[in-house]
């Protein structure tokens, strides 16, 4: 800011906000000139982006009309602009608005929206019209995501500078609707981001694909423990979900092999880990049990020195020997849901990366941490944050499935953290391809994994 003319970042950051306000109002009822746009406007810079945006709109012929939430604090050169180009401030939201921008606070707030601001916010709501928030939707914590009381639900956020992670995790994620990033010149003076969000391109170049010397060996070889007499299916969803991944060959050790067997005559299945053959990384513990058989597989897996990737009752098992992890040196990825999670390392709290991160590093391994918007944190402190997540996926079955897919790109030898990053983004695929035909179920998903891993290789070139 000190390079920059006074209040440059500023209409940089009002430029990008009123160019997607003008997008959106295109396709939801033709142009900007007639529509009747509203802001609600708080303190300080994020109401001085939405005046400024305002009076952009207002040049272009759109009737502005702004709402002070505190008049005698509002950005006093945002408001000369808007008033300059024709926009008015009124008491209340206009019932009739064609959009709304919610700059009532900013990234340096803290809890939910006071009483005013909330009623305001309710206002809006009732309106119907598309809410846009400025920077970051009015109440939730940019940090964390967390949203500790009333917040604004926006359809669009644009957001300046870089992405916030309150944006992108947590309960914020879901009120931020769709994201766009602003570029207002502050990129080259940011630090280490906090999380990356890999796109397509980034996991079709992660993703294994054979090459012409190749056999099934060379592609690596899984094997996977799972499944039982009461859960012969876990078996079945992981082994399925591991042969669209990139190894070459699947080996199966458990209780579960006449289903394996009849499902998958190309896996090679045995009754216990002595009689499995060779591997290149285990995946271990979807409805594996949790009594002294199962412990002992766990065990017996831990103390190889290949990837392992842990889930279901695999990782209650762990929580009472966290030191099998802890003491390994090879990659081992942890699946664990909030519950799991919290058996292991306690409460997770408001703050999901954090959570992640500090799990990660105690037990020097991998954690994926399921939810809709999945996060894996590397034993390294990199972390990765999935954008495929759908609210479909919580259902039963559909972690075993996602642990197949991991352990396949494990074998294949893609480090712990891409793995698990490669195989959330696919599972989100999977699963939002899967709802398009109704409910959905883990079969399905397991089912629809091929097409998801499909779409990544033209990518690739």
């Amino acid at each position: 800011m000190a390079k920059l003319p006074d209040g440059a970042l500023m209409r940089r950051a009002a430029a990008g906000l009123a160019r997607r306000v003008a997008i959106l109002l295109k396709d939801g009822r033709g142009g900007v000139y007639g529509a009747k746009v509203a802001l609600m406007v708080g303190v300080g810079d994020n109401g001085g982006d939405a005046l400024y945006a305002g009076a952009r709109l207002a040049g272009r012929g759109a009737l502005v009309e702004a709402v002070l939430l505190k008049p005698e604090r509002a950005h006093s050169d945002g408001l000369k602009a808007l008033k300059a180009a024709g926009g008015r401030v009124v008491s209340s939201i206009p019932a009739d608005a064609d959009v709304i921008l919610d700059g009532l606070v900013g990234i340096g707030a803290s809890g939910g929206l006071r009483p005013d601001a909330a009623e305001l916010a309710a206002a809006a709501a009732l309106t119907g019209a598309p809410i846009v928030a400025v920077d970051t939707p009015s109440g939730i914590d940019p940090t964390t995501g967390a949203v500790p009381g009333e917040a604004v639900r926006a359809d669009v956020t644009v957001t300046f500078g870089c992405l916030k992670a309150g944006l992108v995790v947590g309960p914020g994620a879901a009120r931020s609707g769709l994201v766009e990033l602003v570029d207002i010149g502050i990129g080259p003076h940011l630090g280490a981001p906090a999380a990356l969000i890999p796109d397509e391109a980034d996991i079709a170049d992660w993703w294994p694909r054979p090459g012409p010397t190749d056999d099934k060996y060379t592609r690596g070889v899984l094997g996977i423990a799972a499944g039982s007499d009461i859960y012969p299916g876990a078996a079945v969803l992981a082994v399925g979900a591991a042969l669209a991944g990139p190894a070459g060959m699947v080996r199966y050790a458990g209780t579960a092999l006449e289903p394996v067997r009849a499902a998958y005559p190309e896996v090679v299945a045995s009754a216990n880990l002595r009689d499995a053959g060779r591997v290149q990384a285990w995946a271990i513990g979807s409805g594996l049990g949790t009594g002294e058989p199962a412990t002992g597989m766990l065990w017996q897996v831990l103390q190889s020195d290949l990837p392992v990737v842990i889930d279901a009752d695999g990782l209650t098992v762990l929580a009472g020997h966290q030191e099998w992890v802890r003491d390994r040196k090879a990659p081992t990825l942890l699946t664990p849901h909030d519950r799991e999670f919290a058996r292991i390392f306690g409460p997770i709290g408001e703050d999901r990366l954090a959570a992640a991160r500090r799990a990660a590093a105690r037990l020097r391994c991998t954690v994926l941490l399921k939810g809709d918007r999945t996060i894996v944190a590397d034993r390294d402190g990199t972390a990765y944050v999935n954008p495929t997540g759908t609210p479909v996926l919580a259902t039963a079955g559909s972690g075993d499935v996602l642990s197949g897919i991991a352990g396949a790109l494990l074998a294949a030898g893609v480090p712990a953290g891409k793995a698990g990053a490669a195989a959330a983004y696919v599972h989100g695929l999977a699963g939002r391809l899967a709802a398009e035909n109704g409910p959905v179920s883990a079969a399905v998903v397991r089912d629809t994994m091929r097409a998801a891993v499909r779409g990544l290789w033209p990518a690739a070139g």
